[in-house]
């Protein structure tokens, strides 16, 4: 796929290898290359945020599955493993903000990659809102004065799902302040951040297995799975999983911002996703191994913060709880500036409303400062949905899943045509001159089971089933809030693009496939 570009915005000559790699698809570089590798490695792994996901997801997996749900942690972890490999290509050889827009489109059409584009960035803004509900889970158990709305802080309850709300917008204001200053200020955060959730994650682990209260032969219990039996109580309980392990994405989203990002960012996609699924999945089995009752209700309501405070001690579990708080912030600021991008992206081709204002990069920061202010308002106003219903947090939580998990099927589906037909082929050599990142004759087959994956977790995700989405029943909007929230998601974008057939836009350049 080529880019054209007005002659108003034509880029100067290139200056660094970096920059002429993107300026081969005709964009000017207008955001500042100054990631390195770590920060590159931070973008895709405070994306996923260990902390944060396993701790607001671990009750939800652990009470519908018991015991035995650990096995759907490295059963997850294989099969994002097959599409990170499959993404890794594609981040060698397509080095652009939008990744999965510009894939989509680059390995199709414009038109099925723009709704790759539109669905994955609708994902990411819910996920910000999801990561920014994750405070609830861990401030008020590190001190009661957070619980700011009433004095139930789980966030299953009326009080609980309006307090996560006030404390989520707090921090969306101040994720967004960040992402509008510098990105050399949002990388800083990003990698210290990332320091020091590695850093309590392999202390979590650690204490955890040292306090243990039985064997690792527990994760072959059955007791406790739903009653639905245990392949249905495996498959809900693989949502808490398959909710960590996503957003490996990122470091191919800020490919732009990347130094030597051909090279860079294959890499780190896998070393991301790898080194998060394998400290998720060790901090499951700890909890597990050291929760001080499996069988007493807690675990499967209170999860991990419950675990920490009553087998290692309120002093300690509240220091560690507060190197959680640090995670779900930093989190919450790579998963808006990752949506960022992908609007920046998309508005640079002219393919969204408004684009020329989201398209502008302020040239003192090298920061797209609309995007931020957009996707902020719009998570702010999902969080919203807490205060009509306490089952918004998990209606929230698995719609961003399921967008996010088309979306990379929209991608490894054309690209796996692309394989059969003989048309895919990564050739050329990174910014040291070694060749680029290729599964080579390992392609087809770990594509074609990268695709079937997706396409089964998808429809895992969000089959409508009535006791996980309106347990308490009345409510049949959150049982089938999933498949709703998507079939709107799909007809606002037809009716887009069908008014924008209709209407010139001189906005922005428009992409076109090779």
């Amino acid at each position: 796929m080529t880019t054209t570009t007005p002659s108003d915005v034509r880029p100067d000559p290139p200056h660094s290898p970096d920059d002429r790699s993107l300026t081969e698809f005709g964009y000017p570089q207008e955001l500042h290359r100054s990631l390195g590798r770590y920060a590159s490695f931070a973008a895709g792994f405070s994306f996923i945020s260990v902390l944060t996901t396993v701790f607001q997801f671990f009750a939800f997996g652990y009470a519908f599955g018991g015991p035995v749900f650990f096995w759907t942690w490295p059963a997850v972890l294989i099969g994002q493993l097959l599409v990170a490999a499959c993404f890794a290509e594609l981040a060698a050889r397509y080095p652009i903000s939008g990744a999965i827009y510009q894939w989509s489109s680059r390995l199709s059409n414009l038109t099925f990659g723009w709704f790759a584009g539109w669905i994955m960035v609708i994902g990411q803004i819910v996920v910000v809102a999801a990561a920014a509900l994750a405070l609830q889970i861990v401030l008020p158990a590190i001190w009661s004065g957070f619980q700011l709305i009433g004095t139930d802080p789980a966030p299953t309850s009326a009080d609980g799902a309006a307090n996560a709300a006030v404390l989520g917008v707090i921090l969306l204001a101040l994720t967004t302040l960040v992402n509008v200053l510098d990105n050399r200020v949002m990388s800083v955060i990003n990698r210290v951040g990332v320091t020091a959730e590695i850093i309590g994650a392999v202390l979590i682990i650690v204490l955890l297995l040292t306090h243990s209260e039985r064997t690792p032969g527990i994760t072959f219990h059955t007791e406790g799975a739903a009653q639905s039996g245990l392949l249905g109580a495996l498959l809900v309980g693989s949502f808490a999983a398959a909710y960590v392990m996503i957003g490996f994405d990122s470091a191919g989203e800020m490919s732009e911002e990347t130094r030597g990002p051909r090279r860079t960012a294959p890499r780190t996609i896998l070393v991301a996703l790898g080194a998060a699924g394998l400290l998720a999945t060790l901090i499951v089995l700890g909890g597990l191994l050291a929760a001080p009752s499996l069988t007493d209700g807690r675990l499967a309501v209170e999860g991990l913060s419950y675990v920490l405070t009553s087998s290692l001690g309120d002093g300690v579990g509240r220091v560690l709880l507060a190197d959680v708080v640090v995670a779900i912030a930093v989190a919450t600021l790579a998963i808006q500036t990752a949506a960022c991008r992908m609007l920046f992206s998309m508005a640079r081709d002219g393919q969204l409303p408004f684009s020329r204002r989201l398209a502008k990069v302020n040239p003192r920061t090298g920061m797209p400062s609309a995007p931020a202010l957009v996707v902020g308002v719009l998570a702010a106003a999902v969080l919203l949905l807490n205060f009509v219903s306490p089952e918004a947090f998990l209606a929230i939580g698995t719609t961003c899943i399921v967008m996010l998990y088309l979306a990379y099927a929209m991608v490894t589906g054309p690209l796996l045509v692309r394989r059969l037909r003989g048309e895919f082929t990564v050739e050329g050599t990174d910014e040291t001159g070694a060749r680029l990142f290729s599964l080579g004759r390992w392609g087809v087959p770990v594509n074609a089971l990268a695709l079937l994956y997706g396409l089964f977790m998808t429809v895992n995700l969000a089959w409508p089933r009535a006791a996980v989405y309106d347990p308490a029943g009345g409510h049949w909007y959150f049982q089938w809030f999933t498949v709703l929230f998507l079939t709107v998601t799909v007809a606002i974008g037809l009716a887009f693009r069908a008014y924008r057939a209709r209407t010139p836009v001189a906005e922005a350049p428009e992409a076109v496939a090779a």
